[in-house]
């Protein structure tokens, strides 16, 4: 793919280390097993999404296979105390219907893990207007003379 992989993040506890493997290396065909990540009542927000319980959060990633070609993410760092982790990670994808160029959107993840070690809320931050809409054809002009109008 061109963009090297380092030594992979590890927390230290395997819980954790479970659940960032398997964010690394989720294709297609393991969106269905995300329940064995995620508590049924789970939370996820995103700034495009905010939904509850495991099939909601299916159709999540579900939808991330459909609109993009090759999505996947590369965590960086893991902080953990308690049962809440802090992981900073790249999601590293191509356009489907615009720009084929490989795309790059740096982000971090805020879970929380009950007492059998699942998922009970996942909140991912990112900047959409840096990291996405900059990036869309269209969109990219309109977000540079709104960046311009705001900073003059």
């Amino acid at each position: 793919m061109g963009l090297e992989m380092g030594v992979a993040a590890r927390s230290g506890d395997p819980r954790v280390d479970a659940i960032v493997h398997a964010f690394e290396h989720l294709q297609r065909d393991d969106v269905q097993r995300l329940g064995s990540l995620y508590a049924t009542d789970a939370h996820f927000k995103d700034p495009f999404n905010e939904v509850q319980g495991v099939a909601a959060i299916q159709a999540v990633f579900a939808h991330m296979f459909v609109a993009l070609n090759e999505p996947r993410f590369v965590v960086h760092d893991i902080i953990c105390r308690g049962d809440q982790c802090f992981l900073s990670w790249d999601f590293i994808f191509r356009f489907k219907r615009f720009s084929t160029e490989l795309q790059t959107v740096r982000g971090s993840s805020h879970l929380k893990l009950n007492a059998q070690g699942l998922i009970t809320l996942h909140r991912d931050y990112w900047d959409a207007a840096e990291e996405l809409y900059e990036k869309l054809p269209v969109v990219a002009t309109l977000m540079r003379w709104l960046k311009r109008r705001a900073n003059s």
